[in-house]
């Protein structure tokens, strides 16, 4: 089977930036079957009705990066989805949340500081592979939690334009 190319890429204009906005997350098996852009791979809308709680970042340790994993003589591709979250400050709410959120297989939603929006984890979820809750030791250091979440699906993650 052949797997044939639809297009080219031109150069983009140097009008980006590195970085996140903010993430959501929406607990796993509740967005119901995906809608697409025609022609696309963006997602429009979703059946389900997903409640999204969203986490503001302000720091640039936030990251999220897709690495394509493709072995050919197994015939097999899949895309790891990682991100890393640095959120500021301990306190107990947080603290009962962050549990859940490692308990559990969220989907994620991510904001980047160009509008964009990606699904992380849209068919299997994303687990929580480590992280940290951090006092730091002098008073300047920082005081908080550091949460790398790990996704693995067939597709890369889908952009989202929907509301």
């Amino acid at each position: 089977m052949a797997c044939l190319l639809t297009a080219g890429r031109l150069n983009p204009c140097n009008d980006t930036q590195g970085g996140l906005a903010f993430v959501e997350f929406a607990d796993f098996d509740t967005l119901g079957l995906a809608t697409f852009e025609s022609g696309s791979d963006a997602i429009a809308s979703f059946a389900g009705t997903p409640v999204w709680y969203k986490y503001e970042l302000n720091s640039n340790a936030n990251n999220f990066v897709e690495n394509i994993n493709s072995d050919a003589d197994a015939g097999t591709t899949f895309y790891e989805q990682v991100l890393t979250l640095s959120l500021k400050k301990l306190d107990s709410v947080s603290h009962k949340e962050l549990k859940l959120v490692t308990y559990g297989r969220p989907h994620v939603r991510i904001t980047d500081r160009n509008g964009n929006v990606f699904i992380m984890g849209l068919l299997e979820g994303a687990k929580v592979t480590g992280g940290s809750a951090v006092t730091g030791g002098a008073m300047g250091d920082f005081n908080g939690y550091n949460l790398t979440l790990t996704g693995r699906e067939k597709t890369p993650a889908n952009f989202y334009t929907g509301a």
